[in-house]
């Protein structure tokens, strides 16, 4: 894998002291937010660029809110967020505002993909396996809900799946439904 490391910085912010690498895979460039003093087995929460969630708050789904609650629990826990570049479910800024626009006409997160003639979720999580392994990190506690994140880490052990699931608004209800209900997310 062809993939550049930055040095390593602190990241003073409002959920805690923190320390950061950036992770340049092909030309996506990833980062890793953690505690200074991880534990042995750290909880460890993978986490897919959200722009309009993460940045701006929209309410149309809950990225902002599995953020913000992994960054609080890791600095609780000493662990650590690996931040992935792959906006829309890595269908990209301008392919995931097209998809919005579907769904304001009625199709569902799911159904807008395909209508843009993308899978239902087009993300990979190789570079959390290189992540890990860069860190010497043999077993983790993850935070998700998604199965695809489970069943993607080799080499790692999952010694516990933690649930993330944060209170729904009017604005997200059927996405998270759709999450579980056709995505198969453990809600």
């Amino acid at each position: 894998m062809n993939t550049k490391i930055s040095q390593e910085a602190n990241l003073p912010s409002r959920f805690g002291e923190f320390k950061v690498k950036a992770f340049k895979q092909n030309n996506k460039e990833h980062l890793v937010i953690y505690t200074k003093n991880m534990s042995k087995v750290p909880t460890v929460r993978i986490h897919s660029e959200c722009l309009t969630g993460d940045a701006i708050g929209s309410l149309k789904c809950d990225c902002r809110d599995q953020l913000e609650y992994a960054l609080e629990l890791i600095n609780k826990t000493n662990g650590m967020v690996i931040y992935l570049r792959q906006e829309g479910r890595n269908i990209g800024l301008l392919n995931k505002i097209n998809a919005y626009a579907l769904q304001d006409k009625g199709l569902n997160t799911v159904e807008a993909n395909h209508q843009l003639g993308f899978r239902t979720d087009e993300r990979t999580y190789e570079m959390v396996t290189y992540i890990l392994n860069h860190f010497g990190i043999k077993k983790i506690k993850l935070l998700t809900n998604n199965p695809d994140k489970i069943n993607s880490i080799n080499d790692i052990e999952i010694v516990q799946r933690v649930p993330i699931v944060m209170k729904t608004n009017k604005y997200n209800e059927d996405y998270l439904n759709i999450k579980k209900d056709e995505m198969g997310h453990l809600i």
